[in-house]
């Protein structure tokens, strides 16, 4: 059992964690911090599991949704709770790119369009895993040549530091020996409220961002930003994320609610900067998130069904969780005004982003 303790403060069963998939054994991996807050992460697509931090009573509680097992996150139908998603995180037109003259043909799998990576993206793989100390986790795959239809093999690896600031940090370092694309970030899926709470409605959420990207039927961005000023896309002051959320517009009812890209005010794109805050009323709990990624989509859990029993008997419905997907924009390989996502060989991608937890009173 790793770290030799049987039962997380979660509840989780490390037991349940313990696979051996495509040849490769999976685990589940505990970080604690010295104030008593712990984060699970399973090498089976990098993904953070649990994450357990202090309400304004402090009393712990679990705050992304997820799974009780492996077997239940490798057949779920919502694939990507709490995971890395790669080659490119996102979608991408038609499923179809050119790079250096030549044209690539990756699987499509979300409407007419690629996402996340593909049929089997990073989130369902398996990671090699070196267990830094008590409170860092590094975690390494190797993208083969034509992996999902993508170019060059890609070497990745993240790294989850749970700080004891109750601060996650997530690092992404990536090389290709071969001209690629690639665009990575973590899925997990937040209620600050407890995961299994009804709703994140309520949740007060500011973005710092005066333009996002509007997108068609398909969540394919039209290229140009607007700004979001004046419409129920602006989060640029804090308000409940369900105060406009079922307006009769285009983006809202495509969507089915937010699932945009945020354009981050920044000085340059690769800045590091506060992207976004948000706060739970019932719970006291804040989420500040920095990255020095160009972007981050907003996605407030629309799909989701509620017909499967998640952690400890708990169901989420529609909008019962939201992400913030610290990225680059949406089909940027089709966009060449888009900050790029193009990784050479001679170059080293490197990337933050943070998540920093405290308490309203």
């Amino acid at each position: 059992m790793n770290n030799r303790i049987e039962t997380t403060k979660s509840g989780l069963l490390c037991a349940n964690f313990e696979k051996v998939v495509d040849g490769k054994h999976t685990s589940l991996f505990i970080l604690q911090n010295t104030q008593g807050s712990e984060l699970t992460i399973s090498n089976y697509g990098a993904r953070i599991v649990s994450l357990m931090v202090p309400d304004n009573t402090g009393t712990l509680i679990d705050i992304v949704t997820g799974h009780n097992s492996i077997d239940e996150f490798i057949n779920s139908e919502e694939p990507y709770f709490g995971a890395i998603c790669g080659r490119t995180g996102n979608r991408i037109a038609k499923g179809k790119f050119t790079l250096e003259g030549k044209e690539y043909t990756l699987a499509i799998n979300n409407g007419p369009n690629s996402l996340h990576g593909g049929l089997k993206g990073f989130n369902s793989v398996v990671w090699d895993v070196k267990q830094i100390d008590h409170q860092t986790l590094a975690l390494s795959y190797l993208s083969k040549d034509g992996e999902e239809g993508f170019p060059g093999n890609l070497s990745v690896t993240v790294t989850y530091t749970l700080n004891n600031d109750d601060s996650v940090e997530i690092k992404y370092e990536a090389t290709t020996d071969k001209t690629t694309i690639l665009n990575l970030t973590n899925h997990a899926y937040f209620n600050l409220s407890g995961a299994g709470d009804a709703n994140v409605g309520d949740h007060v959420l500011r973005i710092n961002a005066d333009y996002y990207l509007p997108t068609d039927e398909t969540a394919i961005p039209y290229g140009k930003p607007e700004k979001v000023e004046g419409t129920p896309m602006d989060f640029s002051t804090p308000h409940e994320i369900d105060l406009n959320i079922n307006e009769k517009t285009d983006q809202l009812v495509w969507a089915r609610g937010y699932d945009h890209t945020y354009i981050l005010n920044k000085k340059d794109a690769t800045e590091y900067v506060q992207a976004l805050e948000c706060y739970s009323p019932k719970t006291g709990i804040e989420m500040i998130v920095y990255t020095d990624q160009p972007g981050v989509q907003l996605y407030t859990g629309n799909w989701m069904t509620g017909n499967f029993v998640g952690k400890n008997g708990q169901r989420y419905p529609a909008q019962s969780a939201v992400c913030f997907e610290t990225q680059h924009y949406p089909d940027s390989i089709h966009n060449p005004e888009y900050p790029t996502i193009i990784l050479k060989p001679e170059d080293k991608f490197e990337s933050k982003t943070v998540f920093k937890f405290s308490t309203r009173k």
